[in-house]
């Protein structure tokens, strides 16, 4: 059993902020390609769920100078659970302080990650009430599916580049109490290439992949989560027709089973549909571990994964300089 599966503190991944310097692209990508819809605007953002998300709101695009990704925000278990992460932040050197927090959320404690990232925890959280004309004949269904371009569920989980994997992996066992689910390691053990992580059942919530240009506080890609293949072939027809390009799949990971689509925005940003993987239940896991051979080109089956997909992320190392 892992040393550091005691620490129960964190409920979930709760919500996502993506820059882009094409605020209105971005927003036609995800609100009319990807089927998100719009429940909020202030300043310059603008504020979106998917149709199977519990929260009044997800995902937040931000108009900034350069892509990349904003503040990354986690809910905590109880009331009781943000007090004691806040202090163990703040005792780490982490904390950035208090604040009384974003839409849709109270009060927040916000923080940054070894490498630099922007994050912060909340418990308080609003529910999503759908207007008459969203709601759904389930009741268990907080809106109803739409059917509008791909049609994507709920925010699943994001990568984030790292100049020290392993450093950031311990950040997320140790202050936040993540599982470890799998990682790649080089080098006979040496080089800790990647670490996939979850504060839950669901496989991966976070993942740190190494910064192969030495960048600090960059995004590889966030992930949106759709039911079955099926929808992710469907992704790849609809994203084709509105002349988005696609960097890699649909295929299937080796580590993660997910079966997978990347493209990139309007804004420059990586984003992923997602499905299948496997929920891990277990109290007692065992962290997977893959070598170079095992590892090989990143998937199980299809196409392997292009050199973009190793080197890039936003912003770009001469944009965050």
């Amino acid at each position: 059993m892992s040393e550091h599966a005691a620490i129960h503190d964190i409920a979930h991944l709760g919500g996502i902020e993506l820059l882009t310097p094409e605020p209105e692209r971005s927003l036609w990508y995800f609100r009319d390609v990807l089927g998100m819809e719009v429940v909020h605007a202030a300043g310059p953002s603008v504020y979106l769920r998917g149709y199977g998300d519990r929260a009044a709101s997800t995902f937040k695009l931000t108009h900034a100078d350069a892509p990349g990704v904003g503040c990354i925000s986690w809910r905590a278990a109880s009331a009781a659970a943000l007090e004691r992460r806040a202090a163990a932040l703040m005792a780490a050197g982490l904390g950035e302080g208090w604040s009384n927090g974003d839409f849709g959320r109270g009060r927040s404690f916000r923080f940054r990650d070894p490498d630099g990232h922007s994050m912060a925890l909340y418990y308080e959280e609003l529910a999503y009430e759908a207007p008459t004309e969203l709601r759904s004949a389930l009741k268990n269904q907080p809106q109803r599916y739409t059917g509008r371009g791909v049609g994507v569920r709920r925010t699943d989980h994001l990568a984030l580049m790292a100049h020290d994997v392993s450093a950031n992996r311990r950040f997320a066992q140790e202050l936040l109490g993540f599982q470890l689910r799998e990682q790649v390691i080089f080098d006979d053990g040496r080089q800790e290439i990647g670490s996939w992580m979850s504060p839950n059942a669901i496989h991966h919530q976070l993942a740190y992949v190494a910064d192969l240009d030495g960048g600090h506080g960059r995004l590889h890609h966030v992930s949106l989560w759709v039911d079955n293949r099926e929808d992710v072939l469907r992704a790849a027809d609809i994203l084709t027709e509105n002349g988005i390009f696609i960097e890699a799949g649909p295929s299937k990971h080796n580590n993660s089973q997910g079966f997978y689509l990347y493209s990139y925005e309007p804004g420059g940003n990586r984003v992923e549909i997602y499905s299948g993987s496997y929920l891990v239940l277990a109290p007692d896991w065992q962290p997977v571990i893959w070598n170079e051979q095992e590892r090989g080109s990143g998937t199980y089956w299809g196409a392997p994964l292009p050199e973009t997909f190793l080197k890039y992320a936003t912003p770009t190392v001469a944009a965050k300089k």
